[in-house]
């Protein structure tokens, strides 16, 4: 069962995301949440952190937790995680469509994002991601099937990720990320809503297991105008 303060805090993130806390706007205080929601201060005050931590309030003395400005969808550059994990703290009506799922012999720019040669097989998994009616994501994940088997359809709809972590028992460890604007191409107008753009931002993930083994190359491609690529810093005294 998950945690009573992460229930709390999705649920303040799917407020804020909807709109009914808007950018200024004061959070109700500690002891209104704990009474709303029935729980003791210290779940809330854990709920709060985290809404702190990732960069959707800021705590003022004396006057409370501020919500910051969430107009675009916040995709963190730092960090780890599986689209359903932030599907989560996106809100609204979220669809994932597996456009291709194959196994291929990589050519030889796909043998180098990985390091492997051209006798590993390779997964090609496509899927766009629809957010309230709009196609805004599509992801190209390229992973090695000697490390991941048994891919299916279904596996790929919910979450790859859980089925490596829970069903594979893979440690994920830590990738490497590079962020660039490219034009469009033309998979990107076949599987995406574009509307007016000609561009779109592409995250590039080198992605790692536990005992750093290089399994899986991804290009994350988003339209421009639905996210903003956010690494919440603080500075420590």
């Amino acid at each position: 069962m998950q945690n009573k303060f992460l229930t709390i805090y999705n649920e303040l993130v799917r407020q804020i995301q909807r709109g009914e806390y808007h950018a200024g706007e004061i959070l109700p205080s500690e002891h209104e949440l704990k009474e709303a929601y029935a729980t003791s201060r210290e779940t809330i005050r854990k709920a709060l952190n985290l809404l702190v931590q990732n960069g959707y309030i800021h705590k003022v003395r004396g006057k409370g937790s501020v919500v910051l400005d969430h107009s675009k969808f916040e995709f963190p550059v730092s960090g780890l995680t599986s689209f359903k994990e932030l599907s989560e703290q996106f809100g609204g009506d979220i669809v994932t469509n597996v456009e291709q799922l194959f196994l291929s012999e990589p050519e030889e720019e796909l043998q180098q994002a990985l390091g492997c040669d051209r006798d590993v097989r390779v997964w090609n998994i496509i899927r766009s991601r629809e957010i309230n009616g709009e196609r805004i994501i599509l992801d190209k994940d390229y992973v090695r099937q000697d490390y991941v088997k048994g891919l299916t359809k279904q596996i790929a709809e919910e979450s790859i990720y859980e089925f490596i972590e829970e069903e594979l028992g893979l440690e994920i460890s830590f990738a490497k990320k590079q962020i660039v604007v490219e034009d469009a191409t033309a998979e990107d107008e076949r599987y995406l809503d574009l509307l007016e753009h000609a561009q779109v931002v592409v995250i590039r993930s080198y992605v790692y297991l536990s005992d750093a083994t290089l399994f899986q190359y991804t290009e994350s491609r988003h339209r421009p105008d639905k996210f903003q690529f956010v690494d919440f810093a603080r500075r420590v005294k």
